[in-house]
């Protein structure tokens, strides 16, 4: 085997919630070949298998059995270019915000509005990330995968990867069966900024800046980020723990009857409102507060933090918490964002 395979490895620095767990057996990737070598070694000793990428959307709450394998799988291409629009091939393993970086300085429009999003390439088509009104799935043309049961290539096209609200065809039905090892996505070269969802517009005002270029969205909404979600690297957190709920029209108007101050914002189908997650748990009264060693983050209710020394069932155990509590004052049940394994 031309990859190293360690055991008994400490998680912890592969993981933003910064818990403790070990991985029975854990080895790094950086190619499609090295990939295909350790599917096959894990599946001849039967070794139950996770995927890690940049660890920013995963809560341990147990040691993991078998192998943990790192997507560490790099590199940018341009495959192809035109007056209007790029075509980029990005390796899994990239980290996200300095692809969008890379693609802003280059000039490519489309992900800026999703700069400072944690995680790597690899993990934005299967959670369809989406920030500041613009989802991935509008950017990606293709994802290309290995299936874990053969060890061969498969492409998905942007349509057959069934791409819902933080969601797709990876989190579905091939969940655990395909490991994301390229992504390619079509930029365009003539901006079309899109500076209407939450402070960006605000923020572009204070500065001055009446014709926004995408480097001035991008950090736009990177000093928003900055101001109210905590740094990873100094206070362990997977960024929003749940989703937004999505509730039918009938059901928000009796909530607005009740609380006139609800926020909402339109659903991604007809007869659906968003209503954002962070404002039930404010309301909830959980906005700030600490159990233990973990707590809801002071200035983002929607975002849970390890205060140091947590566990992953600690941090498990207050987001139930916080459920039931959403659950009795608007009936709305909150649906984790977070893998937890």
């Amino acid at each position: 085997m031309s990859t190293s395979i360690e055991s008994n490895k400490n998680l912890k620095k592969y993981n933003t919630f910064s818990i403790q767990a070990t991985a029975e057996k854990f080895s790094i990737f950086k190619s499609e070949k090295e990939l295909t070598e350790l599917l096959s070694e894990s599946k001849q000793h039967q070794l139950p298998l996770l995927i890690l990428g940049g660890g920013s959307n995963m809560l341990f709450t147990q040691n993991v059995k078998g192998i943990v394998l790192k997507n560490e799988i790099l590199g940018i291409q341009v495959l192809e270019e035109n007056t209007d629009s790029v075509l980029v091939k990005c390796g899994a393993g990239e980290v996200w915000h300095e692809f969008v970086i890379h693609c802003v300085n280059k000039g490519w429009a489309g992900i800026e509005n999703l700069s400072l999003i944690p995680g790597t390439v690899g993990a934005s088509p299967i959670q369809n990330i989406g920030a500041y009104g613009v989802e991935v799935k509008d950017t990606i043309e293709s994802v290309d995968c290995v299936e874990i049961e053969t060890g061969l290539k498969k492409r998905f096209k942007n349509t057959e990867c069934e791409f819902g609200y933080r969601d797709s065809v990876f989190k579905k039905i091939y969940k655990g069966k395909y490991v994301v090892t390229y992504v390619t996505f079509r930029l365009k070269k003539q901006a079309l900024v899109n500076t209407s969802y939450g402070a960006i517009q605000q923020v572009l005002d204070e500065k001055g800046i009446t014709n926004p270029t995408i480097r001035d969205v991008s950090r736009a909404v990177v000093e928003i980020r900055r101001s109210k979600l905590p740094n990873p690297a100094q206070l362990g957190n997977a960024g929003s723990f749940f989703k937004n709920p999505e509730i039918r029209e009938k059901e928000f108007t009796v909530l607005k009857n009740k609380y006139p101050d609800i926020v909402s914002f339109p659903g991604s189908a007809e007869g659906l409102i968003k209503v954002p997650a962070g404002w039930l748990i404010e309301r909830s009264g959980w906005k700030g507060k600490v159990v233990g060693n973990v707590g809801i983050h002071r200035l983002q209710a929607l975002v849970i933090v390890n205060y140091g020394g947590a566990s992953g069932q600690e941090v498990l155990d207050l987001s139930i918490e916080v459920r039931k509590s959403v659950q009795e004052l608007f009936g709305i049940d909150l649906t984790p964002e977070v893998n937890i394994i």
